[in-house]
């Protein structure tokens, strides 16, 4: 079953990125509520228009796809656009549920890796883990990773989890993703549809 989804991004450094995700879509790119072109400009128009166009997109999708980017920190709009997606919002008697959200880790053009963001280690045990250079990603993000509750380990010696199910909001590379976008959003839409996690749907101020 297709999913309605929208996709959270910083435009300047991730566009190209958000095009092969809707092409890798495929006919389900008509469930796809996102802008279909550049961003408003934040000089000609209001805070608050913008708001208004933008929750007018994410109303009625259920699964939110963020693109981890260098600089995405740099981004106003992203955090808030994740916190709004996190909560129940109430329109008119109808009130929408939590969407289920993934984040696709962009890879690096010139290096071809995701060295910038990804670290593989090896724990004492012998159990070869990947960690993540969190401090590029917003809070909202980090408080939403390994929040399951309770938590399944898939090592019982070094606690490590499963890294999609292990976390409310998971990292997916970009190839993973584009190769098989379905699978990876059924897996965000099902965390959505159970009470499995700890969400944290409040973004620390400072944005919009």
């Amino acid at each position: 079953m297709a999913h309605k989804t929208f996709i959270s991004y910083k435009y300047d450094e991730a566009q190209d990125l958000r095009n092969s995700i809707i092409t890798a879509l495929g006919d389900d790119a008509t469930y796809y509520k996102g802008e279909i072109s550049e961003s408003p400009d934040l000089t000609d128009t209001s805070t608050e228009t913008i708001k208004k166009h933008l929750t007018d997109m994410m109303y009625d999708t259920s699964v939110t796809i963020v693109i981890i980017s260098p600089n995405m920190k740099k981004s106003k709009w992203i955090d808030w656009e994740i916190e709004y997606c996190l909560k129940r919002i109430t329109r008119k008697d109808r009130t929408s549920q939590r969407n289920g959200v993934v984040g696709v880790i962009q890879k690096d053009k010139d290096k071809g890796d995701y060295s910038w963001f990804e670290n593989h280690i090896t724990n004492s045990d012998g159990c070869r883990v990947l960690t993540y250079n969190e401090e590029k990603v917003f809070d909202i993000i980090k408080n939403n990773r390994f929040n399951q509750k309770p938590k399944v380990y898939a090592c019982s010696t070094c606690h490590c989890v499963n890294k999609l199910n292990g976390s409310y909001i998971a990292y997916v590379r970009e190839e993973d993703f584009l190769n098989d976008p379905t699978f990876y959003i059924n897996n965000a839409f099902e965390k959505s549809e159970n009470d499995d996690y700890e969400i944290e749907s409040t973004r620390a101020r400072g944005n919009y």
